[in-house]
């Protein structure tokens, strides 16, 4: 029987082949479905647990309140800055493009549209599922690696009421109220930039928003903002509740969260998008 090759008989010889490295897709492809169907029906069942736990409103309404705090006025001067930005941005860019034969008031529909439908609820959900999302996923993440879940549920009480619905419900509610000063704030910077560099007057600002504007819009941004805070809250209490590894984990928990949520937002905002405005 021949001897393998090595590379000291590669260095006499010069007949050395390096070992053929091959990847096998089906593998791939099979461990991260059944890793995704894994991860689908842990969170359903989590939400199930969030539904049935509802009933315990003793337990978790001062909880939510607490946390509906740290949401809502944690975040707004962020919130309030980002959008502030967006709107100055949007008019800038608006009037850079609206010039010539387009009348100046299509600028201010453009203005008031993409703020309310898109800018103000998906920046304002990416900027939480950073500042919320990361903080559950490290704040449940610990608990679990130091046992403090186990032992609440040792002691017969329900960790879904006292830790996930709290802040479930916190975050579902206080996402549209940011959304609503986002929008406010990005149409009143967008106006006030328009206003100063395009030369816009009040009359064409008010003008071009009515005429773009419909009832829809508002009701389809709010039903965007729910939906991404139900994302920016799940996701992350989600893979908290699931880490390992003690520190190591908890911070791989959170960085997953950080992305999870904010891919899962993004495609919730193309889905939406497709639904609602077909």
């Amino acid at each position: 029987m021949p001897e393998p090759e090595t590379r000291e008989s590669w260095r006499l010889t010069g007949t050395y082949r390096s070992p053929v490295v091959t990847i096998d897709v089906r593998q791939i492809v099979g461990r991260a479905s059944l890793m995704a169907a894994s991860h689908i029906g842990r969170v359903a069942l989590l939400l199930i647990e969030i539904l049935r736990g509802l009933v315990e409103w003793r337990i978790w309404v001062p909880r939510a309140f607490e946390q509906a705090q740290n949401v809502g006025y944690g975040s707004l001067f962020v919130v309030m800055l980002t959008a502030a930005f967006a709107g100055a941005v949007t008019s800038l860019q608006a009037g850079y493009q609206f010039t010539g034969s387009i009348p100046i008031y299509y600028a201010a529909g453009v203005i008031v549209e993409s703020i309310i439908l898109e800018l103000g609820p998906v920046l304002t959900a990416l900027l939480l599922a950073g500042r919320i999302g990361a903080r559950y996923a490290a704040e449940l993440g610990s608990m679990r690696v130091t046992e403090q879940i186990d032992a609440l549920e040792s002691l017969g009480r329900n960790a879904v009421s006292f830790l996930i619905i709290p802040r479930v419900v916190a975050g579902t509610v206080m996402l549209p109220v940011l959304v609503v000063v986002a929008d406010i704030v990005g149409i009143t910077a967008g106006y006030l930039a328009s206003k100063s560099s395009l030369g816009m007057t009040h009359a064409d600002f008010v003008h071009g928003a009515n005429f773009f504007f419909r009832p829809l819009d508002a009701w389809y941004s709010m039903i965007k903002s729910v939906a991404f805070g139900l994302a920016v809250t799940v996701v992350p209490c989600y893979l908290g509740l699931s880490t390992k590894q003690g520190a190591e984990g908890v911070g791989r928990s959170t960085t997953s969260a950080v992305v999870s949520a904010s891919v899962l937002i993004l495609f919730l905002d193309a889905v939406l998008t497709q639904l609602l405005l077909q």
